[in-house]
């Protein structure tokens, strides 16, 4: 144990920084939650052994103007706030490269009970899936991957 002590701070740092998460919700304020501002959705299907390639979706305006988007990727929206959202889809080929003859816009309505919390990061799809939709319908999800798997 004692040649271990002049290292243990050393360890305890180490250890320290292992438990945080690259892009974690450590950093976001109680009053703020992040949005993506663009993200798209795939789908590993298994008995096919391909990665299906879904719409991609961006948000355009924010209330009318252009949205602030952050490093990472995210716009920042006050929790229980009333906000109007216009978006842009894109469907994608099969190598995973847009489709501009598929692009379409869809608005979406945050109201103030949509974030009640703040500190949390949410992902906005085009879909509820990756495969076997048309159109976009803007769908909220507190995670990057489809709400439903396509059977």
């Amino acid at each position: 144990m004692p040649r271990l002590l002049p290292f243990l701070p050393a360890i305890l740092a180490l250890a320290g920084c292992q438990s945080l998460v690259p892009g974690g919700n450590r950093d976001i304020p109680e009053d703020t939650v992040l949005l993506s501002a663009r993200h798209c959705l795939s789908e590993y299907i298994q008995d096919l052994e391909k990665v299906q390639f879904g719409p991609c979706l961006k948000v355009v305006s924010v209330d009318g103007k252009a949205p602030i988007v952050n490093d990472e990727g995210f716009i920042a929206l006050p929790v229980a706030t009333d906000i109007h959202l216009e978006t842009s889809c894109v469907y994608r080929h099969a190598d995973g490269s847009p489709i501009p003859a598929t692009t379409e816009t869809a608005s979406f309505r945050i109201t103030p009970d949509t974030f009640k919390k703040g500190g949390r990061r949410w992902y906005l799809h085009a879909q509820t899936q990756a495969r076997g939709v048309v159109g976009c319908e803007p769908t909220l999800a507190p995670s990057v991957y489809p709400t439903y798997k396509t059977n």
